[in-house]
């Protein structure tokens, strides 16, 4: 084991960190060993990868130090922020440069960013067919990381900058799933019209940031997207009828009234649909499912997701 490169991965308990601890546990003869960071080493989730052999550190990414040194002695680093824990882009930002300078410092020779696109790059604070909020962004969760994407660059971490796509999980743990309407059917609801939404299971998005690690420098200074499948609403209505045993029916409102629907970050939410919807082809070439496959050959398309997951998908 001693010979193996540690690749440190932040976020190690949620959806994106913990599929790449799993995926460097099971390469069992690949170059990589994981070190799980965590703000909490003893929570549940923080003791089952210490079961499975991996080493366990704390970090916290609104501090910047205990960074550095749990990035200390690793080759690479899997960086990634998680927004809706507190919903504040500038708090995003501050913790992706965080965890940039700690790579920097503590030497770190690969980072992988976990980014989206500044949607303002494409509808400026000006353009009033989308909304702005908080008087300095269109989509929060997508400029923030698109705009922390500098702070890698500025730090001189060698980076490669990793598009993601919608969690299919979202279906399970963000309410997104279908809803009994009064008629007796399920309305899934994806305000995206006619157009395909590219989407993940978010596990995969560790799998792929294996395999770029392991490609070494081919990928570094490069933003590359990854997606499972690119679907339509009435598409994954479809699937979702299927695998569930339901009559599903895509409710394709308008992002307008979706940011009206009141829950946290629901104004968020249909911007980043209505963006989605709008740049439909910028968004979904940055997303080729062929690479995205041949990245990881195991990529799960959506059907393969419901067949492992669809009991876990609440009917309301």
């Amino acid at each position: 084991m001693s010979d193996k490169k540690i690749i440190a991965v932040v976020g190690a308990t949620g959806a994106q960190g913990g599929g790449l601890v799993r995926a460097i546990v099971a390469d069992k003869g690949g170059p990589f060993v994981a070190r799980a960071i965590t703000r909490t080493t003893s929570s549940d989730k923080a003791k089952a990868l210490a079961a499975l052999g991996v080493e366990v550190v704390a970090g916290d990414a609104d501090d910047e130090k205990s960074m550095e040194k749990a990035f200390r002695g690793a080759y690479g680093a899997f960086c990634v922020t998680n927004f809706w824990e507190h919903m504040s882009p500038d708090r995003e930002i501050a913790q992706a440069t965080a965890l940039a300078k700690a790579a920097k410092a503590a030497g770190v020779q690969h980072a992988i960013w976990s980014t989206l696109e500044d949607s303002r790059k494409f509808i400026p604070l000006s353009d009033d067919r989308m909304p702005t909020l908080g008087g300095r962004w269109k989509v929060p969760h997508f400029d923030a990381k698109g705009e922390a994407d500098q702070a890698f660059r500025d730090a001189g971490v060698p980076t490669t900058f990793l598009l993601t796509s919608f969690y299919w999980d979202n279906l399970v743990f963000f309410g997104m799933g279908p809803r009994k309407t009064d008629d007796g059917t399920y309305g899934f609801v994806l305000p995206m019209g006619d157009r395909k939404l590219p989407g993940i299971a978010a596990e995969d998005i560790g799998a792929a940031a294996l395999n770029i690690f392991k490609a070494g420098k081919e990928y570094i200074g490069k933003t590359i997207g990854i997606a499972g499948e690119h679907l339509s609403g009435a598409e994954m209505a479809a699937q979702l009828s299927q695998a569930l045993g339901k009559d599903v029916r895509h409710q394709a409102v308008p992002p307008a009234v979706y940011r009206t629907f009141g829950f946290p970050g629901a104004d968020d939410m249909g911007n980043m649909f209505q963006f989605n919807h709008d740049f439909a082809d910028a968004f979904r070439a940055a997303r080729d499912v062929g690479f995205s496959r041949r990245l990881n050959p195991s990529l799960q398309t959506f059907s393969q997701w419901l067949a492992r997951n669809k009991q876990k998908i609440p009917l309301e």
